[in-house]
Order: C-alpha cells, then sequence, then structure tokens
C-alpha cells in the first residue's frame, strides 16, 4: 500500500480519531465515501485526511456537526467571498462568549454556597439548605 493510503485503521492513528467515528462522518457525508480494496477495505487518500482534519478542529472549535457541513462547503467553493465563513465563525464566537458568561455566574453563586459553609453536620448545612429552598 501506497504511503498516499490509509486504511480506516491507518487514517484513525494518523488523525487521532475513532475508526467509528470516520465511519459514522462517512455515513453522514461529512467524508466522501471511501474506495475499496479488492478484499473489500476501505481506502482514504490525503485528501479525506485533511478533510478529517478539519473537521476535527472544527470541532474542537465547539462548531456543531451541522455548522462542520456548512463549513466545509465554503471551504470546497474557493473562489467565493469568505464573509460568511467570517460570520459563521463570528456566531460560534457569540456562543462561546455566552457560555462563558454563564460559566463565570455559575462559577460566583458555586463560590457563594462554599462561602455559606460553616463546617458542622449535614443537618444544619446551609449549602444543602439553599440547595433545597424553593424560590
Amino acid at each position: 500500500m501506497s504511503t498516499s493510503a490509509y486504511t480506516v485503521g491507518q487514517l484513525a492513528r494518523a488523525t487521532d480519531t475513532k475508526a467509528v467515528t470516520i465511519r459514522y462522518y462517512e455515513q453522514i457525508g461529512l467524508l466522501s465515501s471511501a474506495g475499496r480494496t479488492p478484499s473489500g477495505y476501505r481506502i482514504y487518500t490525503h485528501t479525506e485526511r485533511d478533510r478529517l482534519l478539519f473537521i476535527r478542529r472544527a470541532r474542537s472549535l465547539g462548531f456543531t456537526l451541522d455548522a462542520v457541513r456548512e463549513l466545509l462547503g465554503f471551504a470546497d467553493q474557493r473562489d467565493a467571498s469568505c464573509a460568511t465563513v467570517d460570520a459563521k465563525v463570528g456566531e460560534q464566537l457569540q456562543q462561546v462568549r455566552a457560555r462563558i458568561r454563564d460559566l463565570l455566574a455559575l462559577e460566583r453563586e458555586l463560590g457563594r454556597l462554599i462561602a455559606c459553609c460553616q463546617g458542622g453536620e449535614i443537618e444544619q448545612c446551609r449549602i444543602i439548605e439553599a440547595l433545597t429552598c424553593h424560590r
């Protein structure tokens, strides 16, 4: 087998992706259907490897599979304006910032609960009391 061809296992190792995930991405159309060897093994090229690395990077940035599909569509149109890509990344950034605000609020609330604790027994635990209160 040449170095430009990968079995699913080799592609999985080369991209740090589980083989089942690669097959799933192929099934839902994020990766094109792999060619087959005469013995029936899937065979992938550098093109599929690079596309899979693109998918993994986009997923690591929090993009949903639908958003990844959209980004792949943009990437496939090399002569188009990148304004749509900028907009999609801007939307993702807004979502990340909203999650950060939510996490910071959660951090403050948990800190407030910890500050209420005076030790002692569960029966008088202010944290349990605060979690039990129906506000």
